[in-house]
């Protein structure tokens, strides 16, 4: 079952997280979040963009730690507990996607160091997309090996 989650940009399908993006039919550029209308490459003059999934990997580009809690209208958990962000490049795409980091802290991260995308509540409850370790629970080579997420 696909459940889609965040207006379109994400989605879980078999228990597998994926970004949401679209492809230019005409020059095959993609963009992510996904675009309607035309393509945006000034190159080209599509106006054919059809959804695709994004990598489900990339590379740290940048990331940091949030310590102290966001205003409103933002949720955060009573007592705020700090979160770590990390902006990850998708393979290939040269996209870079900024998202919570789950289960690491900036002390584990490095700049270019792998990350897969995975999900997990906020402090209110919906599900989103995060970055986690490669095969770290909820990933999808935990999932392969059979194991829950």
């Amino acid at each position: 079952m696909t459940a889609s989650v965040i207006n379109g940009w994400f989605t879980v399908d078999g228990g597998t997280a994926h970004l949401l993006g679209t492809r230019c039919a005409d020059c095959r550029t993609v963009y992510f979040p996904p675009r309607t209308g035309f393509c945006r490459n000034p190159y080209c003059d599509g106006e054919d963009l059809a959804e695709t999934r994004m990598p489900r990997r990339g590379t740290v580009w940048s990331y940091t730690n949030s310590c102290y809690p966001p205003p409103a209208p933002f949720v955060t958990a009573d007592p705020y507990v700090p979160v770590t962000l990390a902006a990850v490049e998708l393979a290939g795409t040269g996209i870079v996607v900024l998202g919570q980091v789950k289960d690491l802290t900036v002390d584990d991260l490095r700049v270019g160091m792998e990350l897969e995308l995975t999900t997990g509540p906020l402090a209110d409850g919906p599900l989103v997309w995060m970055w986690g370790a490669p095969g770290a629970p909820g990933t999808a080579a935990e999932r392969q090996n059979g194991e829950s997420p």
